[in-house]
């Protein structure tokens, strides 16, 4: 048994699910379990319908869903044109678009749009791509039945970014997999969207569709877990900023999870730990390009040594707290994180002195209640518009001449920090925003580029 999760770009339109049908055709003897995310830009569109529905918008709420349903019903047509098929799933549509303009015209009566609600309206455009592509799928002959994830991924009752609770899933997926099996040739749920134990709706948050196959990937102890996208792999660099990335053919769980946690637009963060928990390979591959290597993501043991890749958080605070009250002082760095604990602002690197912590955390988090706090036994500094540039690999401490080459890189721009992991995975350093793009070239020109680096007595690329 497999997973196989399909993003938004291998769902966009009816040319892409065919492709993606195709793929999943060809791996029906190793029983597919498919997740789909919405098609793309449609979670984009649902949340503009909830915020024009905590606006008291009715007008623009209601075009926002024709837009929604014609869209869907074009995807229905072009896929099952000429099948019997076709008037159940535009009756399907319909009604899903139907129920969601009777929820969001009650939201808009009421004028208070909840978490509850909004995760509501937001798991719509998964439920409406599975629906479409299993209609898909049936009529081109691999028989398919529909399983609700939400009876399946069960959450805390935080309703926007809901956290697995793993012992339920655990309990619920093989049970619903199995029945689904039936007389079946493949299943296909929705990523992304859960429930709490009670049923009220809960979200993964955004990117969650990955989470949502690596949960059901351990649930069922998966072969393996494909996470189809639209480039081929994991790359040495974001492509969009650096021309010249290589593919990495492979790289081991922590070297993923680092990637995804430090900034690596590929996978969600949290992708890896359920894989890891269950030792399943996850493989990183192109919709658009099947026939590609991609990128398989296995055991620490099976990976070499050596950089795997330049990763970058492009919007971070850095916060210094500076007390002399730290000096041979026990108990000072447990009042700093209860404050940020409290709080419920994450943090990402630290680095300390004898007077002095310095941390990042994402720049879209309200920190001024934490601010507050800390002040009161120290004096607290925040430097905005920062950005973080990683450098990530397997026991990257070993290789002689890397710091020196990546200091070196980055001779042009003021670094504010410097914090390298205890698992030797990664060395972060803290630049300032305008010159995080130049800054992320540079090192991956010295490091993939330009010149090898030693590690012993082997040559590492």
């Amino acid at each position: 048994m497999i997973v196989m999760k399909f993003g938004g770009t291998s769902v966009a339109d009816s040319e892409a699910i065919a492709r993606t049908i195709s793929i999943i055709g060809g791996r029906l003897d190793r029983k597919p379990i498919v997740v789909v995310s919405a098609l793309s830009k449609v979670t984009d569109l649902l949340y503009k319908i909830a915020d024009s529905a905590s606006e008291g918008d009715r007008k623009a709420a209601d075009e926002y869903i024709e837009t929604l349903q014609s869209r869907h019903i074009t995807l229905a047509e072009e896929l099952l044109e000429g099948n019997p098929m076709l008037e159940e799933a535009r009756t399907k549509v319909a009604d899903i678009c139907s129920e969601l303009k009777n929820f969001v015209g009650a939201i808009c009566a009421l004028g208070e749009l909840t978490d509850r609600s909004k995760a509501r309206i937001i798991s719509r455009g998964e439920w409406l791509s599975s629906t479409v592509i299993c209609y898909a799928m049936n009529s081109r002959g691999i028989i398919t039945n529909f399983i609700d994830a939400r009876k399946m991924i069960i959450t805390s009752d935080n309703h926007m970014k809901g956290e697995p609770d793993k012992a339920e899933i655990m309990k619920r997926v093989p049970e619903a997999v199995s029945a689904a099996f039936s007389g079946a040739d493949a299943v296909i749920t929705q990523g992304f969207i859960s429930s709490t134990v009670k049923g009220e709706p809960t979200v993964l948050g955004r990117g969650g569709s990955d989470y949502s196959a690596s949960l059901i990937g351990m649930a069922v102890d998966a072969e393996s877990i494909e996470i189809w996208t639209d480039v081929d792999g994991v790359r040495t660099a974001d492509p969009r900023i650096v021309p010249c990335t290589k593919n990495i053919s492979r790289i081991s769980f922590e070297e993923a999870a680092e990637m995804a946690h430090f900034g690596a637009k590929v996978l969600h963060p949290m992708t890896i730990e359920p894989a890891v928990m269950k030792n399943i390979p996850v493989y990183v591959l192109n919709s658009m390009n099947p026939g590609g290597e991609g990128t398989a993501i296995l055991q620490s043991d099976k990976i070499e040594d050596g950089v795997k890749s330049v990763s970058y958080k492009e919007n971070i605070l850095l916060m210094n707290i500076f007390s002399t009250r730290m000096i041979n002082v026990s108990g000072f760095l447990q009042r700093v994180f209860a404050a940020f604990s409290e709080h419920k602002v994450s943090v990402d690197l630290i680095s300390t002195s004898e007077a002095n912590i310095s941390l990042t955390m994402d720049g879209n988090q309200d920190i001024d209640a934490v601010v507050g706090e800390l002040s009161k036994f120290a004096d607290v500094d925040v430097d905005r518009d920062k950005a973080q540039i990683s450098v990530i690999g397997k026991n990257i401490v070993n290789l002689r001449g890397l710091l020196k080459q990546t200091m070196s890189s980055l001779k042009d721009c003021n670094v504010y920090m410097i914090s390298q992991g205890a698992s030797f995975v990664n060395i972060s350093f803290v630049v300032d925003r305008s010159s995080m793009k130049d800054a992320v070239r540079e090192v991956h020109r010295y490091l993939f580029e330009d010149k090898d680096y030693e590690s012993g007595d082997q040559r590492i690329r």
